[in-house]
């Protein structure tokens, strides 16, 4: 099996998490794992990627380093690309893509960065085949990934192709939709893997249904990349591959099984209720996910003992039951709700009355979240949704107050 270096880039915070999930997908060594800011480096084989690219909830891509050197500007990036033999990836008939990020990078332009990669393929393809592929901006057969640094610029294949976080069964997203490798990033964060022993899972703000979603597909054993194509299945070094990639499909629907756990969700509008339901029913897992259109300020405990997960709505509420939006504008502000702070320590002290001896696992760019709740939390894991700086914060429910002040120089 061909040896291969990958980089599976995640969101910052994640990496220990990922770090573990790939040693779980792949039984590599150690050794054979890197952490790294912003992802995680595998020394493995194309089998590997192949097995990351079908079971990995938190990388956000599988990368493949294909060059990598020193650059001063975009003619050394063409050499760096002409190093490559682009035939054995793809034909003439094929496509690509090139797409750069930068840090302290001295070239001027990403754009002519990126024509210089492209330029360096297409040479090659025409020197060997006497035809030059064509550029596809939206499903490229050979997706190229440029990372420029200050001194030092490494490509890649993208052998995801689209983004991980796309499963397969969104076909419409509510108002800012939380990612699916974010949700799951949460749920390992608090070292919830859906197995028998773990406790049922609620969310009770569901919206699009994306924690509980992929709660369910843990609690059943399902792959994440189960119903969606990915771009190594188009490339020339996988085409003798295809046999075993067949192989790990249908060994990953055969492991798929009853849920081991429950799973309860549900959402304050019956209309995003409904949504999520939908979205359960696409991926598969509706059978597994108890949805109760419910307030979260009402709604009672569905178990002695749980683990509360939810990603409210930032500075907004979802509607009421009985408005009339569509999904995607099913959200208002608190104006005629209640304040912010309100709702949160409506939330907590509904919480001690009727969910002692939960656990609640909150994600918030709110910093001042446990205040609001007067509620001291147990732990505080950074993490970023999108461009937004959160912390998911721990809450170890109790009836009652649970709040005490929090001693001079609490940390993370």
């Amino acid at each position: 099996m061909t040896q291969a270096v990958l980089f599976l880039p995640c969101a910052a915070g994640v990496e220990p998490l990922l770090a573990d999930e790939v040693a779980r997908i792949t039984a590599l060594e150690p050794h054979d794992i890197e952490p790294l800011r912003g992802g995680v480096r595998v020394h493995g084989d194309l089998r590997c990627a192949m097995q990351l690219n079908l079971h990995s909830r938190l990388a956000q891509r599988v990368l493949l380093e294909l060059a990598w050197g020193p650059y001063r500007d975009e003619h050394d990036l063409y050499d760096l690309a002409r190093r490559v033999p682009w035939d054995d990836w793809i034909t003439p008939r094929q496509t690509l893509r090139v797409d750069s990020t930068a840090q302290r990078s001295p070239l001027r332009s990403l754009n002519f960065a990126n024509l210089r990669i492209k330029d360096a393929v297409c040479d090659v393809l025409r020197e060997v085949a006497g035809e030059r592929p064509s550029v596809d901006t939206r499903f490229p057969d050979l997706p190229l990934a440029l990372h420029a640094g200050p001194e030092q610029a490494m490509l890649y294949v993208d052998l995801s192709g689209e983004a991980l976080f796309k499963r397969g069964w969104r076909e419409v997203q509510g108002e800012a939709p939380l990612k699916e490798t974010l949700a799951a990033a949460m749920l390992a964060a608090a070292g919830w893997q859906g197995r028998a022993g773990d406790a049922p899972l609620l969310d009770p703000c569901c919206g699009a249904g994306t924690i509980a979603i992929e709660a369910a597909q843990l609690a059943c054993g399902i792959a994440p990349g189960l119903q969606r194509r990915f771009a190594f299945e188009r490339l020339g070094p996988f085409r003798s591959l295809l046999p075993q990639w067949r192989e790990l499909q249908q060994a990953a629907r055969a492991a798929a099984h009853a849920p081991e756990v429950e799973v309860f969700a549900g959402d304050v509008a019956f209309r995003m209720t409904d949504f999520a339901t939908r979205n359960a029913e696409r991926a598969g897992v509706a059978h597994a996910i108890r949805f109760k259109t419910a307030d979260a300020l009402q709604r009672p405990a569905p178990a002695d003992a749980g683990v509360l997960m939810l990603n409210p709505p930032y500075g907004e509420r979802l509607a009421p039951k009985g408005q009339g939006q569509a999904p995607a504008a099913a959200r208002e502000s608190f104006e005629g709700g209640g304040s912010s702070s309100a709702f949160f320590s409506g939330l907590a002290a509904h919480w001690k009355r009727h969910y002692a001896g939960w656990t609640a696992w909150v994600l918030t760019p709110d910093m001042k979240l446990p205040s609001l709740m007067r509620l001291k939390e147990s732990r505080r894991v950074p993490m970023w949704n999108g461009p937004i700086e959160c912390r998911l914060f721990r809450f170890d429910l109790v009836a009652g107050s649970a709040r005490r002040e929090a001693a001079p120089g609490d940390a993370e």
